[in-house]
This record gives C-alpha cells, structure tokens and sequence, in this order.
C-alpha cells in the first residue's frame, strides 16, 4: 500500500494535491502541424520563417547537433554565440541545405550556446539545446523552441519551466543570473515550499501562485490503476478548481509582460502542475496538440535517472503503485484538455471564462513570446 509515510519519505509530498514528479533528455525535432493557429496582426507583418522543424542538441563531448527542415530553401547558414542577441555574423560555423543534420565541435565553454540558422530566404532563426543541464535539476529547461501551426516560432530564453529549485547549487544559481532570470512563479504548495525552499539569484522576484490549494494527504493507495486515476483526476483539477484557474491566470499573465523575462515556473517535479503550465501557454500561442504533448512527454526523459532511483528505495510490492505517481502520460495531459472542453467547450472559451484572459492579454502574450 502506498500511504502518506511514503509519500514523504519518497519526495511526493501531499499526495493528492502537489501532483509531483517527472522528467526528460532526449532530443527530439519540433514538431510541426498545418492545423489551426492563433496569429496576432502585429506577426503577420514579420519576415515569415521558413522552417517547419529545427533543434538544437548538446552531447556529451561538448559538441552540438543541429537539425532543420526547410522546405524551398536551398542553403542555410549557421552561426553561433553565447547569448541569444549576441551572434557573431563573420564567419559560419557550418552551412548545410534546406534539409540537413550538422555537428558542431569546438566552440568551447559557455553557460550556454545559441545558434541561428540563416536560410538564403524568409527570417533567420534563433536556437539553443533546450536542456540547460543542471544536475541539480534535471527538469529544468527552456519552454520555448516549437513552431506553431501557422509558422510562427515560440522564442527561447525567455520562458523556462523546472521542477524543484531547492538543491541548486551556487554554480546553478549563479548560472541562471548570467542568463538573466528575473521572475519566478512557484505553482506549489506552501507546504512544499516550507519543505524545500526556492535558491535564486539575489534580486529575483517570486510569485507564490499555489495550484492546488490544500492538498489531501490522507489518501491511501493500493493499486497502479488508482495511482494513475489519482493523475487523471488532478490535471482536471488544474483545469477547473477555483486555486487552479487562478494560479495559471495570474502565470499566464506575466508572461506576456516583457518586463517579467526571463521567466521561469516550477512545481516540485516540474511535470504535473508545471506541465498544464506549459500546455495551456502553447496552446494559447498555438502550437499544435502533438507538438505539446511531445513537450509534455520529455518530462518522462529528462527525470529518468531520478526516477528509476526512487523507485530503487522503494519496496519491490510498492513500485508498480508507485510509478503512475512518476511517470507523464497522454491520458494525464489529454484528462486536461478534456475538462476544458467539458467545462468551457473550446481552448479559447477556457483562456477568456476560465482564466479570465482578455484579448488584450493574448496579444501580449504573443507578441512577447513569438517571432517570425
């Protein structure tokens, strides 16, 4: 049986409520989709960027992978620099086609590369490794980098998702300073809070935005089933309790206001309530369903290590009940977007009733968070 004794020994604290845990690192292309989209005035103007997929990995001996599609292209350049608003445009670091996957060594160290592909036409576009590889926080990466529907891409370095900041260490804090994190929204309880304080860089500006409200740590679980049904109902939670709706209207808010970036969010996993968080902004800015759910997923990969280490502590009777607590699944995210519908009957009838977002928010929102 899986009980609160456990819950508290494992690191899933109150169980019902903070809906904690998971994580990932493989890389994978954005995806892309010819379906539906929201696209402000103010983008259409924009040089139109002509990739339908790009990423960015880092490797473990330091060098990067790069791949892109780009349909009607034939040569696209690469170049490279430290900061995302700082590349050097005198010599490429590789040149491929409109279709190509590229290595690129020996650029040394830096808190982090960015790399902007140049095509021969349409706007240039602006990558880094999504992953900012802290060991500290597994979950801790950029929640930009994926194309909408109608060919606008979501901006990196300005919006991260994480889970738990409490074990950063000073190398970590000191990290996120030199990337210029400025705000932080922290969607968990002020129990978890109490249990594992936030460490930011000095100046940081933190917002409690509390998703679940008081959480019910009395459950008692006894089966896989009812640990995944736990899931299921918490993310329709997310969606439709009074501390939810509030929680993600007051995140979503902020990060269409530019003087909040860069901006991060972060539960205690940095895969449940994180996750909704990520889910409902690039829904909002109108990446496709399978490009969020792909999102949504990586969780599984980037927090693999520390979950197969906590399952490891755990009784072997125990372990099958306790992954569901763990794991990120398509019923998880899809139970999400099903109360939506059931509540409000359309994504957008969500942003407007349930989260009181205004027009005027959403243009914001995009404005500040698209290119292209």
């Amino acid at each position: 049986m899986f009980n609160r004794k456990n819950a508290a020994r494992f690191g899933t604290t109150a169980l019902a409520g903070a809906l904690l845990t998971a994580g990932a690192v493989t890389p994978v292309p954005a995806l892309a989709s010819e379906t539906g989209a929201h696209a402000p005035a103010r983008h259409q103007a924009a040089r139109q960027i002509p990739f339908t997929a790009a990423n960015v990995t880092q490797n473990d001996d330091g060098s990067f992978t790069i791949a892109w599609t780009s349909p009607g292209v034939h040569r696209v350049q690469v170049y490279a620099g430290t900061t995302r608003d700082r590349i050097s445009h005198r010599r490429p670091v590789a040149t491929g086609s409109g279709r190509a996957t590229i290595t690129v060594r020996g650029l040394g160290r830096a808190d982090r590369w960015w790399f902007e592909l140049v095509p021969d036409r349409g706007g240039s576009l602006t990558l880094a490794d999504r992953s900012l590889h802290l060991a500290s926080a597994p979950n801790l990466r950029d929640a930009g980098g994926y194309r909408t529907a109608d060919g606008h891409w979501v901006r990196m370095g300005v919006l991260y998702r994480s889970g738990d900041l409490g074990r950063l260490t000073g190398a970590d804090v000191a990290k996120l300073k030199r990337l210029g994190l400025r705000t932080v929204y922290d969607l968990r309880t002020p129990t978890e809070q109490a249990a594992s304080p936030d460490r930011l860089p000095a100046g940081t500006r933190t917002v409690t935005a509390n998703v679940s409200g008081t959480a019910d740590t009395n459950i008692s679980i006894t089966t896989p089933e009812a640990a995944a049904q736990l899931m299921v109902d918490g993310e329709k939670g997310m969606v439709s309790s009074d501390t939810g709706r509030a929680a993600y209207r007051s995140l979503l808010g902020a990060a269409g206001d530019r003087t909040s970036a860069a901006l991060l969010y972060h539960c205690t996993a940095g895969k449940d309530r994180t996750g909704w968080a990520s889910a409902a902004i690039l829904t909002a800015l109108g990446v496709p369903r399978d490009t969020v759910m792909h999102d949504y997923l990586l969780s599984n990969t980037y927090r693999a290590a520390e979950n197969a280490a906590t399952l490891a502590q755990l009784p072997e009777a125990q372990r099958a009940i306790y992954k569901p607590l763990l794991d990120v699944r398509p019923e998880y995210l899809n139970s999400g977007f099903d109360e939506v519908e059931a509540k409000y009957g359309s994504f957008d009838r969500y942003l407007a009733q349930g989260l009181g977002l205004t027009s005027h928010d959403l243009r914001d929102l995009r404005a500040q968070l698209l290119t292209g």
